[in-house]
């Protein structure tokens, strides 16, 4: 074998050795140059055949390959190693596998569809507390003392004499002791109320409410905003009917209810803002005026998509998720 023959067998080594990248590559071509079967082990079993004068020179040449070759491969094995970008497990030849990507839950996507929405017609969407007084949970929203959603089997009290909201409005009464007319805002938020989970009903679910107030803010304005808001959410050819109702915190009241389908359907309440409200807020009664509205979010959800029981919004099943990417 020449010389010119073991500078090539080098070439080819040291450009296969630099050329990968992954242990099994290098595993592998430790085998080709130096296996039991290997060109560089060949070589050493041919030191018998060559001349004798020759062998000195010829083995000498053999062993300083074999040395080289076998450096080459634990220097770029070493390198790749200490390569923080590189896993020896990955082949980037294998097909890639799309990683899971999450998306809105549709209690959330809805809850910013509304308020956006809102958003355009001038109101401010607002959080606040979920652990409230009894004086903003009820007092202040004209709810009597001996009314039943103060009873315990209606309100989660806690032992310190707090309780869990039940209804969104409590921030309304908080943002109106601290900003003054006018008043636009909207808030969405968990509430909680002690009801027996079924197909329709849930301990913990969401609301939003809203609030304006001005000076000359009158039912008109309130019929007019809940029309554009309900069209906007559920099309142009949505029908609405408002009916009479009775609630403490706004005179007069009303629930508006869609035909759905054959049937008419109530999607939420709102009235007329009751000047006692106003009176606990600060605000003087004779000055202001203004509307307020409050919707459950989880039967906006049911009716736009088709679900039948609420319980499958909580139970976090991806089956149930994956239908709303």
């Amino acid at each position: 074998m020449t010389d010119m023959d073991f500078q090539a067998l080098e070439k080819e080594a040291r450009e296969a050795i630099q050329q990968a990248h992954k242990a099994d590559d290098l595993e592998a071509l430790k085998v080709k140059y130096l296996g039991k079967k290997g060109s560089i082990t060949a070589l050493l079993k041919q030191v018998s055949q060559v001349p004798p004068p020759e062998r000195p020179v010829f083995g000498q040449k053999v062993n300083q390959l074999k040395h080289l070759v076998q450096s080459l491969i634990t220097e770029q094995q070493t390198k790749l190693a200490g390569d923080p970008d590189h896993d020896p497990g990955f082949d980037p030849t294998l097909d890639g596998i799309k990683p899971a990507v999450g998306s809105l839950h549709p209690i959330t996507r809805t809850i910013r569809e509304i308020c956006v929405i809102f958003s355009r017609l001038g109101f401010d969407t607002v959080d606040g507390r979920e652990i409230e007084t009894e004086f903003y949970n009820f007092t202040a929203l004209n709810i009597p003392l001996d009314h039943p959603s103060r009873d315990a089997f209606d309100t989660f009290y806690t032992p310190q004499g707090y309780l869990l909201r039940s209804q969104t409005s409590t921030v309304q009464v908080r943002e109106m002791k601290r900003r003054k007319p006018p008043l636009r805002i909207l808030a969405p938020g968990r509430v909680y109320r002690p009801d027996a989970v079924d197909a329709s009903h849930s301990f913990m679910f969401h609301q939003i409410e809203g609030l304006m107030v001005d000076q000359k803010t009158n039912f008109a304005d309130l019929k007019g905003v809940i029309h554009l808001f309900l069209k906007q959410l559920f099309g142009e050819k949505l029908k609405m009917r408002f009916r009479p109702h009775f609630f403490p915190f706004t005179e007069p009241s009303v629930e508006v209810d869609i035909k759905w389908g054959e049937r008419w359907l109530e999607v939420l309440g709102a009235g007329q803002v009751n000047p006692m409200v106003f009176k606990y807020a600060g605000y003087p009664p004779r000055r202001y005026q203004g509307f307020a509205f409050g919707l459950g979010i989880e039967r906006i959800v049911m009716l736009r998509y088709g679900i039948k029981d609420i319980r499958l919004l909580f139970e976090n099943d991806q089956r149930f998720l994956e239908q709303f990417r």
